[in-house]
């Protein structure tokens, strides 16, 4: 079982959700900063979970986007959903 880190999320989602010039790098001791704040918005948030569910082979809730605030709380969500896979 492998579980996603801070990292791995910045690099996803700056992969496939990409960020304006505004968006703040993920891992810097925000990861309680809503993703608002952060320059994330739900599309780029949609976009980060499909990547999750191809490339670690997962199926995430549908309501795990609702759930999830910052990407603290986004992680700790994905990593859960990771083991009980």
């Amino acid at each position: 079982m492998h579980q996603l880190t801070m990292a791995d999320l910045a690099v996803l989602m700056r992969r496939v959700a990409g960020a304006d010039e505004d968006a703040v790098e993920l891992g810097t001791g925000n990861e309680d900063t809503g993703f608002d704040d952060l320059g994330y918005d739900s599309l780029a948030l949609l976009e980060t979970m499909r990547a999750v569910e191809r490339e670690y082979g997962v199926r995430l809730p549908d309501d795990i986007l609702a759930e999830s605030t910052n990407p603290g709380e986004l992680l700790a969500l994905v990593n859960l959903s990771l083991a009980r896979s």
